[in-house]
């Protein structure tokens, strides 16, 4: 791996020596958010308006042991896939009605069944009785509880990826993080919050469901109690805008932001397990976080940024319960004799009953730099550090890259490295860590 990942190092000087030899006359940028927009009066104060965003990977991974592709043994593999592809409608149709909507696809590579995998993502209406204060919607819907990246603005992350470990009941019992819900939004003074009250989807029609019970708890076949949950930030400093329920990654020195949020989320029964051998036991789904968020330019020119977010969960889905996830996963299979705690391909356990403290950092260049209005560059790292129930060492898993931002968000490359931790399927302790290199390539309009 320390071979590949210094076979990539070049790219970064291709992008430095492309941009330092650019002119510095400012070209013009065309405002495309305008461009997809239809005013529906002439105050333009109602509108429709459309979002594209498409981001592709091209990978190359070190395989959890024993994985396979066709029965064949794969050490490392190397995929091109669909991270996400997304079309997005928002209406501001009158003064107290707002509809949105959202189309795409996930986690689309070679292994992929064909011609499958779109789906709507949201579909909400929404009432506002109340300006400011109050907002009220149904639908199927990303407003969920708990931390800042429970539901993230995938277009505008700082690092290559949303800290998806913030999702913790992804495709479980919900539909890539959304569920069928009501809730109410909404800004007291300096406040923000959200309450959600969720009619979860049944977890036996998950692809991920297992229907074996065991000594260790997962997702019951029986669930079907409403889900409540609720996130409350402060906002310290420039208000950020709650018209959807994504939260921004990074705001490229554009604001000055500093918030301090708590979540919850609560299911009674969501969960089930056997004691005794025989017995089976019901445990409800508790999760608490707190996090912080901090962004702001920096310099006298305040053409730099910093960008910083840390977040404490608490998660309690019943004893020992232990959730391996990989993202986009590149292998198909897994040999059991040789076989880890891991699973196939890139998986991990990312998520389970325990503690997990996570911290992510970015600094973004000065576009003169580089001799550009457009052009900079943005490095970053995140970890993730969990004490897991179930396993006997903590899992540690380290992100760190640098984007290529051609202008912010909208045109982004990102070269990203990680390191994740192997766990052995039967002592539960950490027995070698592996690697992937990610560039993920990014049009967001």
């Amino acid at each position: 791996m320390k071979k590949v990942f210094f076979a990539v190092v070049p790219v970064y000087l291709l992008f430095i020596n492309a941009y330092t030899q650019q002119p510095r006359v400012r070209k013009n940028i065309p405002d495309l958010s305008q461009a997809l927009t239809i005013s529906l009066d002439s105050s333009e104060s109602r509108y429709i308006r459309f979002t594209v965003t498409n981001q592709i990977w091209i990978r190359f991974n070190q395989s959890n042991p024993g994985t396979l592709i066709a029965d064949i043994p794969k050490p490392y593999t190397f995929d091109i896939g669909i991270r996400r592809l997304r079309l997005q409608m928002i209406g501001q149709v009158s003064e107290r009605f707002f509809v949105y909507f959202q189309f795409g696809i996930n986690n689309f590579n070679n292994l992929s069944p064909r011609k499958l995998g779109d789906f709507f993502h949201d579909a909400v209406v929404e009432f506002t009785p109340w300006k400011r204060h109050i907002t009220l919607g149904a639908g199927l819907t990303g407003w969920t509880g708990y931390s800042r990246y429970s539901s993230p603005a995938v277009a505008s992350t700082m690092m290559y990826d949303a800290p998806i470990f913030e999702q913790g009941t992804n495709d479980a019992n919900d539909q890539f993080l959304r569920k069928l819900s009501v809730y109410m939004k909404g800004k007291f003074g300096k406040m923000d919050y959200r309450i959600i009250l969720s009619n979860p989807f049944l977890a036996s029609t998950s692809p991920i469901f297992d229907p074996n019970i065991s000594q260790y708890a997962n997702f019951t076949s029986k669930g079907s109690s409403l889900q409540v949950g609720g996130y409350f930030q402060y906002q310290f400093l420039e208000e950020e805008s709650n018209q959807l329920p994504y939260t921004v990654g990074t705001y490229h020195g554009k604001k000055n932001v500093l918030n301090v949020g708590a979540g919850f989320q609560y299911q009674p029964d969501a969960m089930w397990s056997l004691a005794n051998g025989s017995d089976t036991v019901f445990h409800d789904m508790k999760i608490f976080a707190g996090d912080l968020f901090y962004d702001a330019p920096l310099g006298d020119k305040k053409d730099m940024a910093l960008s910083i977010y840390l977040a404490y969960t608490n998660y309690n889905f019943g004893p020992g319960y232990l959730r391996e996830v990989g993202i986009m996963n590149p292998g198909q299979a897994v040999d059991p004799a040789l076989a880890s705690l891991n699973g196939t391909g890139n998986a991990y356990p990312m998520i389970g009953t325990g503690h997990t403290v996570f911290a992510q950092a970015g600094w973004m260049m000065p576009p003169h730099w580089f001799k550009s209005k457009v052009f900079t560059m943005m490095p970053y790292a995140g970890v993730q550090t969990s004490l897991w129930e179930r396993l006997i060492d903590p899992m540690v898993t380290v992100d760190s890259g640098i984007n290529f931002l051609f202008e912010g968000h909208r045109y982004k490359i990102s070269l990203n490295y990680q390191n994740r931790p192997i766990f052995d399927a039967t002592s539960f302790q950490q027995i070698q860590r592996n690697s992937s290199v990610i560039l993920h390539l990014q049009i967001a309009i």
